[in-house]
């Protein structure tokens, strides 16, 4: 895949460019600046994504008939790049990229019919219910119950780490229907269409950046419609691995991780070094920085190939090669990026990096959000399964390579 020197996409590029320029409001700009995780402040982007959708651009790898862009492979990491350039909020991926895709593969007519507009207008946002306390990276472990009652399930546990369920009004989750045989048998996925059932409690959980972002759930006698089942009971398992498919390598990474790496040379350029020049001319630094630029343009090119349609694509390790290269990525960049701000990272600002505070920043904006980055950049190399799960996923199953 070629994106940088085919003439036949350049007015694409100008099309796209001339949209991102333009259409995006103050706040939305702002919400982009200080994205300090996977999940970028909520209200500014959920209004991001209602403007991309009037465009019709909130879906590229959704299939037309969908409400997909109909965009081929360069055209839609052309938008990424262009995109991640002007330092625009990532749209929220619980929709979009995990639960949309898979009812478009697992989803009974009527799921999609009822589910599908609202993810991709942005009138929904859905939260994913599948750790808890002692069910994490061995997810199969869990044991949130759902019991049988005539058309309903009743709900009865406690799920955590839910992202921004106190702002979701949906929620996807996995529950255990049957307690026989291995812990991978019995479980049942389940889509809830709204997040207040009486007996439903959400209490948010506030993390190392501050920030409320996470949630414990709490389900006291939950009854939940079984029209909300997504497959058979029991066999949740399967269509969880096949959402995780989405979730690990739903979307194109590198983008992202470049601009990352753009904003920590430039930043670098007006650092000062233990030596009194400018950071970026310390060989150290200089070493260093090298080394990460190389591991970037790896996954770069990793992820072209696969998004242009190499055998890499189909490996079944590909999910999992993705998830552990832009995950480890992310944190080596998070430590560039407090190593470059230095002690200027350190003063906690919370409202300094609230939407629509307009409360100034101690220091530049680079150092407002490097060490909120770093903090959230840690948990990057367990969710969506552990690393480690990850390398024995793809010791075992890789394929391409190994031709």
């Amino acid at each position: 895949m070629n994106v940088d020197f085919d003439p036949s996409l350049e007015a694409f590029r100008e099309e796209v460019c001339a949209f991102l320029d333009t259409a995006p409001t103050d706040a939305i700009r702002e919400a982009g600046r200080k994205t300090t995780s996977v999940f970028a402040p909520f209200e500014a982007t959920m209004e991001w994504h209602r403007l991309l959708y009037a465009r019709g651009w909130a879906a590229p790898a959704w299939p037309v008939e969908y409400g997909g862009t109909g965009w081929s492979l360069e055209q839609r990491y052309i938008f990424s790049e262009e995109h991640w350039k002007r330092d625009l909020p990532p749209l929220l991926p619980n929709g979009l990229i995990m639960v949309g895709p898979l009812l478009m593969e697992l989803g009974t007519p009527e799921q999609k019919r009822q589910h599908l507009p609202g993810i991709l207008s942005g009138k929904d946002y859905w939260t994913q219910g599948y750790s808890e306390p002692s069910a994490g990276s061995d997810l199969a472990a869990l044991s949130c119950s759902a019991l049988a009652d005539g058309d309903d399930y009743i709900i009865n546990g406690q799920k955590t780490w839910t992202t921004l369920a106190h702002k979701a009004n949906k929620m996807f989750m996995l529950v255990r229907t049957n307690r026989d045989g291995k812990k991978q048998q019995g479980i049942t996925f389940l889509l809830l269409d709204r997040t207040d059932y009486p007996g439903m409690h959400i209490r948010p959980i506030i993390g190392l950046d501050g920030v409320a972002e996470q949630c414990e759930v709490f389900f006291d006698n939950v009854r939940v419609p079984q029209a909300g089942r997504v497959g058979a009971e029991n066999e949740g398992w399967s269509v969880a691995k096949a959402l995780l498919k989405h979730e690990r390598g739903g979307a194109a990474h590198s983008p992202a991780i470049r601009r990352k790496l753009d904003a920590i040379r430039a930043a670098a350029r007006d650092a000062t070094a233990s030596f009194g020049g400018p950071l970026s001319e310390d060989p150290v630094f200089q070493r260093d920085l090298g080394e990460l630029e190389a591991e970037v343009a790896s996954f770069e090119h990793v992820e072209k190939l696969v998004l242009s349609g190499h055998a890499l694509a189909d490996d079944p390790a590909m999910p999992s090669l993705n998830k552990v290269m832009s995950s480890e990525l992310s944190q080596l960049l998070s430590i560039m990026m407090t190593r470059v701000a230095g002690i200027d990272a350190l003063p906690l600002q919370l409202e300094a990096l609230e939407v629509g505070s307009g409360v100034q920043p101690l220091g530049d904006p680079f150092s407002l959000v490097a060490m909120p980055y770093y903090l959230n950049t840690r948990a990057a190399s367990i969710y969506a399964g552990s690393n480690e799960v990850q390398r024995d996923l793809i010791s075992r199953n890789l394929q391409t390579l190994r031709a």
